[in-house]
């Protein structure tokens, strides 16, 4: 087998490869040679080559969000890779494992008037929960290191190894852990395109990273338990969430509490006749109504358990600030947000462990679900009648679009229109929904679902996107990765439909 010459690639590409991470995304360059070739030379990786950097991050986010485990980005220095920013930090709102490794020039080279220099180091900020400028390897264009740098021979390359070695072990570990993106800068001196039939590094068989969730020590107290049991009036509500066979199975038992009222969304991937699926038909009647004070204290609950990620509904926003709860717990993983400026707790055990313990409590008697799931079928009954007698618009497109969506697709809905119609309507539940709605952007929507497509490329995917999202992400056509049985249906509304809808 044949490496880069320079020991920090090699040793990152030995590290990716012992914590099976398998998929690498490279924007093309000149800096970024020793870890493009130590990537694409080794069969164990899927190497993808993206030109445009920002459609490549987007590319890389939409695999790892299908595959729930890290995706490496290659960049080379200066501007490339600030156009990774959009999809790092949807990365980082959505919970997405990203290895951002950008190569840059020596240090002893910025700011000094050298072309594509800019200052990497801790570039993405607060984005990330990791970054780390590597050191450079001192046993690698040594002369030119002794005639502008000599200060570096400080230090052996033994202990640069290991230091870099340890960065490189935290990212990864990091990474996995808590679901996020991480960023290694990497110092190359020319030359870059060296190859070794030998491993360059000294430790030329580093050691699997070992992590660890921070699931596991979570123990649901006696007062989480008691405050269940004594509220009447409780509301989930689902946001964006890939659950498991048994975590549906286990909700759809635990629900069957009266007292329970399930709120969720399209992108949820979890429907059944007792929840809510389309929240805004619920909320905006109501609003309309004039016994709105009444009917708004009817439907607040005393708690609100949230799972998931972010909400896309703004109303039950809008809602749940005015009339709040007495607590709020957020379930699960994702970080616990107070949408509703009334977090009391977050519950950071999977779902599935809390609904097994929640399940065996004494399940309370009242109308609470009740009432309002019959509300739910009137006011569904009169959307049917709506749409029966409208023209032909967007909103008539989108009924008609996901009535007749094929079973068991992946679909990937764009922003902001699109997946906010989305909403309104039935929709198949053999369907896998996915949206970026870390920072609900109208970039990247494209490139994630032509990247997500490469994890599980025997599945139908089709991406519902609008006109001036499809444009603004148009790069992610770009590629040689789009396959026979990817679909793109765009709603040409002639640029920001939401626009019209919204006041102002």
């Amino acid at each position: 087998m044949k490496f880069s010459n320079i020991p920090t690639a090699y040793l990152f590409m030995q590290l990716a490869k012992q914590n099976e991470i398998t998929d690498v995304v490279i924007s093309p360059g000149s800096r970024n040679a020793p870890l493009a070739l130590s990537f694409t030379l080794n069969n164990n990786f899927n190497a993808y080559s993206i030109v445009d950097e920002r459609a490549a991050g987007f590319f890389a986010l939409g695999i790892a969000k299908k595959k729930k485990k890290p995706v490496i980005l290659i960049c080379t220095s200066g501007s490339a890779l600030l156009n990774y920013y959009p999809a790092v930090a949807e990365a980082y709102y959505s919970q997405i494992p990203l290895i951002v490794a950008s190569a840059d020039r020596p240090s002893y080279k910025i700011d000094i008037g050298d072309g594509q220099t800019i200052q990497q180091n801790g570039v993405f900020n607060k984005l990330v929960a990791f970054c780390e400028a590597l050191e450079q390897d001192v046993c690698h264009a040594t002369n030119e290191i002794e005639l502008f740098a000599p200060h570096l021979l400080t230090k052996s390359q033994e202990e640069i190894e290991s230091f870099n070695n340890k960065a490189i072990q935290k990212a990864i570990s990091l990474s996995y852990s808590k679901q996020l993106p991480v960023h290694l800068n990497f110092p190359f001196e020319e030359s870059l395109y060296g190859i070794s039939e030998n491993p360059p590094s000294i430790i030329p068989e580093p050691t699997a990273t070992t992590y660890e969730s921070d699931l596991q020590s979570f123990e649901i107290s006696s007062k989480i338990r008691e405050s269940w049991k004594s509220y009447k009036k409780k509301m989930i509500i689902i946001g964006g969430w890939q659950p498991t066979k048994i975590e549906k199975q286990l909700l759809f038992e635990l629900t069957d509490d009266e007292s329970i009222l399930v709120f969720s969304e399209t992108t949820s991937n979890c429907f059944h006749d007792n929840f809510i699926n389309s929240i805004d038909s619920i909320i905006a009647p109501i609003e309309k109504s004039i016994y709105v004070e009444e009917q708004f204290k009817d439907l607040q609950p005393e708690l609100i358990l949230t799972i998931g990620g972010q909400i896309v509904s703004k109303k039950i926003k809008t809602f749940l600030r005015r009339y709040k709860a007495l607590e709020h717990w957020h379930l699960g993983k994702n970080k616990a947000l107070n949408t509703f400026y009334c977090l009391t707790s977050h519950l950071n055990c999977t779902p599935e462990y809390f609904f097994k313990a929640m399940i065996a409590e004494v399940r309370c008697k009242n109308d609470y679900r009740g009432f309002w799931l019959e509300k739910k079928n009137t006011f569904l009954a009169k959307r049917e009648d709506y749409i029966s007698k409208i023209p032909f618009s967007d909103f008539w497109v989108f009924y008609t679009l996901q009535k007749n969506l094929p079973s068991a697709i992946d679909l990937h809905l764009a922003n902001s229109s699109s997946v906010r119609y989305s909403q309104l309507m039935p929709l198949n539940k053999t369907c896998v929904v996915y949206s970026n709605r870390g920072t609900s952007g109208i970039e990247g929507s494209t490139s994630t679902a032509i990247g997500g497509h490469q994890a599980d490329p025997d599945k139908f995917v089709v991406l519902i996107t609008g006109d001036l999202s499809f444009f603004y992400d148009i790069n992610a056509l770009w590629s040689n990765y789009i396959k026979s049985n990817f679909r793109i249906i765009l709603l040409n509304n002639k640029g920001g439909g939401i626009f019209r809808i919204l006041p102002g």
